[in-house]
């Protein structure tokens, strides 16, 4: 005949008996633990005697308990330990663990099966409970470095931002302040929201095209921003190549001059800007502006009043005309950008030549000024040109 099963109150005694580890037992346990994962067995928290309290009841961890363990969890990855090396220290301080429990002769198999089962399942959980603390962790760390960045990057390009703090963020963020930097620019019809899928997809292609940590990557106003160190070559050209396959619509990208240290930035962040502005009041089709290319232009828009008073005198008795002044403006611009060559601005503007001869004698006939005449052309093609510059 097969032995009896042992009394129920015989059992529990056995399992509250094999449980039932001294302090300075569990202490070493854990100590050991944290030797052989190479972390602080501080991280264990109450493990083990949770779960030896959790055997001598013959039950798991319960749902309140494993919440100190999440929490233990998003420390860690606040900390920057690897997930791997938590996990490590609790599965060795559960073997460990196991080590002790004395394996009694008095102690009967089915109560060192309990102190068993319920050890490991309480292991499991734990573990569980750890990898979700942890994952949560990553990302408000991930979200934290993503704030800060934002920051100081709209520290940079704003210019206001305290000089100490810049330095510090700047070091940690592998930025070299008081370097020369240069500011692209980049707009598309879609505003770039940050952290949205335009922004992380932009980010991806302008790294890699790259090739480098030591940049900057930002939104702004719905632009993508890129802060370049100054011997990053063609970085506008790069940078509108990078985004060309994003599957979006079309790219326009201004590009400031190289400025040295923080407030270079700010400067260089407004010359990008106000490039793409230009060659958007002067309807450019290039996917790049330049701010060097354009700095006659910024050199007009000085002084707006003289120049609007320049564009009144020159262009001002084209207004009379039959449609005002617009079908001229657009004569003279068509006739500068072929060259002074009638039959090819008539192409350009579907036009028959007679037509577009006759409107050139009446712009001579009503400013005083033959289009013909290099004098004469330099000054219309200044206030044709500042006539978009102000968006008349």
């Amino acid at each position: 005949m097969g032995r009896s099963p042992a009394p129920e109150g015989s059992r529990r005694a056995d399992v509250g008996r094999l449980a039932d580890l001294d302090a300075g037992t569990v202490e070493d346990v854990g100590n050991e633990a944290g030797k052989d994962a190479g972390v602080d067995p501080e991280l264990l928290g109450g493990y083990l005697q949770g779960v030896l309290k959790a055997a001598r009841s013959s039950r798991s961890l319960g749902g309140t308990e494993l919440e100190a363990f999440d929490r233990i969890g998003e420390e860690a990855a606040e900390r920057g330990i690897d997930l791997s090396a938590l996990l490590d220290l609790y599965l060795s301080a559960t073997w460990r663990l196991w080590r002790e429990i004395p394996a009694a002769e008095a102690a009967s198999t089915t109560a060192l099966a309990a102190v068993a089962d319920s050890l490991f399942r309480s292991s499991d959980d734990t573990a569980q409970a750890l990898g979700r603390g942890y994952q949560r962790g990553q990302r408000l760390a991930i979200r934290r470095e993503e704030a800060k960045r934002r920051e100081f990057a709209e520290d940079l390009l704003s210019g206001a931002g305290d000089l100490e703090q810049l330095r510090e963020r700047a070091a940690a963020f592998g930025f070299h302040l008081p370097a020369a930097h240069r500011v692209v620019v980049a707009r598309t019809e879609r505003p770039v929201e940050e952290g949205g899928d335009l922004h992380i997809g932009a980010e991806i292609r302008i790294r890699q095209a790259f090739g480098r940590d030591d940049l900057v990557v930002a939104t702004k106003e719905g632009s993508l921003v890129c802060i370049v160190p100054s011997d990053a070559e063609e970085p506008a050209a790069r940078l509108a190549a990078a985004l060309d396959d994003l599957g979006t619509d079309s790219w326009r990208v201004g590009e400031g001059r190289i400025e040295p240290g923080p407030a270079g930035v700010a400067r260089s962040y407004r010359q990008a800007r106000e490039a793409l502005e230009l060659a958007n009041r002067l309807e450019r089709t290039e996917p790049v502006a330049r701010y060097d290319e354009l700095l006659v232009y910024h050199v007009l828009l000085g002084d707006r009043i003289e120049l609007r008073a320049l564009v009144d005198r020159t262009l001002g008795g084209l207004r009379d005309g039959r449609g005002g002044a617009g079908p001229f403006v657009d004569t003279l611009e068509a006739y500068f950008a072929e060259g002074g060559n009638v039959s090819a601005t008539a192409r350009r503007l579907h036009l028959s030549t007679r037509a577009v001869s006759h409107r050139l004698q009446t712009i001579a006939d009503r400013t005083g000024l033959r289009p013909q005449n290099p004098e004469d052309r330099f000054l219309l093609e200044v206030a044709v040109r500042a006539t978009r510059l102000l968006g008349d």
